[in-house]
């Protein structure tokens, strides 16, 4: 059996969705097969599509830098070729067009978190709602300055958009919600849109969707983003003015200060969780992307194992020098990372004593100290965009 890659077309869209049909169980989608800012792969055997996948471009903030992601969706294979190796075709076929996309990451909402293992993602974040019951939010401090709110309008799309980017860039794994592929001008289409106007912009936006659910039903909100403990303040307040109209409020957790540090948040709570898996595409290139804390200079070297991305496989050293930091070949190998590892340390989801116990790295805890000091400290890593 000969498995062909190719990039897929709009010609491909009947077989295409026929398999993301059967594989998902949804309904077939209106509108083009592809949309801006993405690009999918077909794996053909004898001409016929059996296989097919995602690619979305994307930008996560690690230590405040926007680094390059390809977000994985969308993997499909047709029943009657499944257990013949074509996700991981596409997944190896994958790995090779998002690097010559430039995107030195890979971001995906896995199912089958053991396929993808096997070529090197990892669990390396969290995407996250939180129920807050009516109650909670009425006991919420309230806000020692009053910011009179407006719904937003087209005019504010820019400043919403920096908004959001001044508190995402200080959250690791956020999206940077580039475009061409979010498209800002959709949040008008959400039922609740507000804003806090400020001297210099906006000081925070609320989005919201009224949804069903018990007597009254409850309030979905996307973005609650504030600049300043004020803004949040105020925004928490606008929800608690739903009580007697609402049963509770699910928010998406875009900010955890939000959650842990301002909300009136009770011993137990309800949170849903999805996790999202990471890969490490071109380690030289993430690492040059990514924003680093700055430490004295010193190296650790490192052996990468990754038979799936060669370009960066084997002698690797991790140089700080003059407050930069770089991957460059060469050295002992004296800490081993297999391709696994590599995610949940870039993201700072897991310390190397973890990944050790995991069997994805090896080596004197010593020598491997200095990745730890590089990624400690920077508080759970998550997405408020699920693709």
């Amino acid at each position: 059996m000969s498995v062909h890659i190719r990039e897929f077309t709009e010609d491909d869209r009947d077989a295409v969705f026929r398999l993301r049909k059967v594989a998902f169980n949804g309904t077939k989608p209106s509108g083009p097969l592809l949309r801006p800012g993405s690009l999918g792969l077909a794996a053909e055997i004898d001409g016929r599509v059996a296989g097919v996948l995602g690619i979305g471009s994307y930008a996560q903030f690690y230590g405040g830098a926007a680094v390059p992601m390809g977000g994985i969706g969308g993997v499909a294979v047709d029943g009657a070729y499944r257990g013949r190796g074509i996700a991981n075709a596409l997944l190896d076929a994958s790995l090779r067009t998002m690097r010559e996309h430039g995107q030195s990451l890979s971001v995906l909402f896995a199912t089958v978190p053991t396929l993808y293992r096997r070529r090197g993602w990892e669990r390396a974040g969290v995407f996250e709602w939180v129920e807050l019951p009516m109650d909670r939010l009425l006991s919420v401090p309230k806000p020692a300055e009053l910011i009179p709110s407006r719904p937003a309008e087209k005019s504010d799309l820019p400043a919403l958009h920096e908004c959001y980017l001044e508190v995402a860039r200080t959250i690791d794994g956020m999206l940077d919600r580039r475009p061409p592929r979010i498209d800002v001008e959709k949040v008008l289409e959400i039922d609740l849109v507000s804003v806090l106007p400020g001297p210099d912009g906006l000081r925070g936006y609320l989005t919201a969707q009224r949804e069903p659910g018990g007597d009254m039903g409850r309030l979905k909100v996307h973005d609650l983003i504030g600049v300043d403990v004020e803004a949040q303040l105020n925004l928490l307040a606008s929800l608690a003015s739903w009580a007697g109209a609402l049963e509770a409020v699910d928010l998406r957790i875009t900010d955890p200060a939000t959650v842990n540090l301002l909300a009136a948040t009770p011993l137990r709570y309800s949170v849903w969780t999805s996790t999202w898996m990471q890969r490490v595409v071109d380690l030289p290139a993430a690492v040059a992307a990514r924003g680093w804390p700055r430490l004295a200079d010193a190296t650790v070297d490192l052996e990468v194992v990754d038979d799936h991305a060669p370009w960066h496989a084997g002698p690797q050293r991790l140089v700080v020098q003059d407050g930069s930091v770089r991957v460059e070949p060469g050295g002992t190998g004296a800490v081993r990372l297999h391709a696994r590892a590599l995610g949940p340390w870039f993201s700072g989801a897991q310390n190397t004593h973890a990944l050790r116990r995991a069997g994805v790295l090896e080596g004197d805890p010593a020598d491997a100290a200095l990745l730890d000091q590089l990624t400690a400290s920077s508080g759970t890593p998550r997405i408020a965009d699920f693709f």
